[in-house]
């Protein structure tokens, strides 16, 4: 994260505003969050303002947000910040910018699910919309989506990382999750919209369930099993069960493997940023850290019920072939 040179501050945004959309420009502006590419800032109690900060690629996932999630949005059964206006640089602020829709709620990292037949029901609700085949010209993943074994590297790294901190108390555990998730078969149906970036600071809860999803910055089209990695990384212990049974249509056994296999990436990288958070090192955020580990615990539990040897071995005899969500088999 290198953060920008500018400050920005309440009043610098009630300028930009009135330069470039003056009829907003009187509603109270308030700091929301500082997050790992924007800052957020409430604008009234509706609309908030979000500006890049600390991340380069910030500039074109905030573009990329503004191009397609509008007409994504009206089919999501949860809310959504659905842009609607653009801020373009200028010499005030060199960098293009975004007014979105405010949805409340507060984020899990903070606040975690902890009604589980209810949150596993949204959650497959809300990706059974998204899941739909992505038209021609839709973006691609940014480093996720494609075949894990392209990640094997990273994966091997990041588990060595964690494990020389005393992070990871079976390592052992951990590769078997990996390794047999790398060696299912790929995704060979069309590419399906995915959020590509579902971990707890970027879904929102009240009462005990999913209120909301945000920062949509890495919006692109591949395999669901990207997103469906969600169930381990979200929802509360004996949750995922349920959530499968409701995401239509049911993953097959090789996309289930994957989504393993990309739930352990995600929580590794959660791990070493909450780390990074406990002992204040820039880019760190201590609140990703304990939903991470519950993660990774619920994963290995996976590959450690006397079950799941025999199931492991049943899923390498299924075909290649994939169950396309929204009813397309190929």
């Amino acid at each position: 994260m290198t953060h920008t040179e500018i400050e920005i501050t309440a009043e610098m945004v009630r300028d930009l505003l009135r330069d470039q959309h003056p009829d907003l420009a009187d509603r109270p502006v308030r700091l929301g969050a500082r997050g790992w590419d924007n800052q957020l800032w409430r604008l009234g109690d509706d609309l908030a303002v979000r500006l890049p900060w600390a991340t380069q690629s910030a500039d074109a996932l905030l573009r990329k947000e503004h191009a397609w999630l509008p007409a994504l949005a009206p089919h999501l059964p949860l809310p959504v910040p659905v842009p609607q206006r653009l801020g373009e640089p200028s010499e005030r602020f060199p960098r293009p910018w975004i007014v979105t829709t405010w949805v409340p709620g507060e984020p899990a990292d903070r606040a975690p699910a902890t009604r589980a037949a209810e949150a596993a029901d949204a959650l497959a609700d809300f990706l059974t919309a998204l899941h739909r085949r992505a038209p021609t010209g839709a973006p691609a993943g940014r480093d996720r989506g494609g075949p894990l074994a392209e990640y094997a590297e990273g994966f091997a790294r990041m588990l060595a990382e964690a494990t020389e901190m005393g992070l990871i108390p079976d390592p052992d555990a951990v590769r078997a999750v990996w390794e047999d998730a790398a060696a299912a078969p790929d995704w060979v149906g069309p590419a399906l919209w995915l959020h590509g970036d579902l971990h707890p600071a970027n879904v929102l809860t009240a009462d005990g369930t999913f209120c909301g999803v945000i920062d949509f910055g890495d919006l692109f089209a591949g395999d669901p099993a990207c997103d469906l990695a969600a169930a381990w990384i979200l929802l509360p212990d004996g949750a995922a069960d349920r959530f499968h049974g409701a995401y239509q249509p049911n993953p097959d056994a090789a996309t289930l493997r994957r989504a393993r296999g990309w739930a352990v990436l995600k929580a590794l990288v959660c791990i070493l940023i909450g780390e990074a958070g406990v002992h204040g090192r820039p880019g760190g955020k201590a609140t990703w850290g304990p939903p991470a580990h519950a993660a990774l615990r619920r994963l290995v539990e996976t590959v450690r019920r006397p079950e799941a040897a025999e199931t492991r071995q049943d899923q390498k005899q299924d075909p290649p072939g994939q169950t396309v969500p929204n009813g397309n088999i190929t």
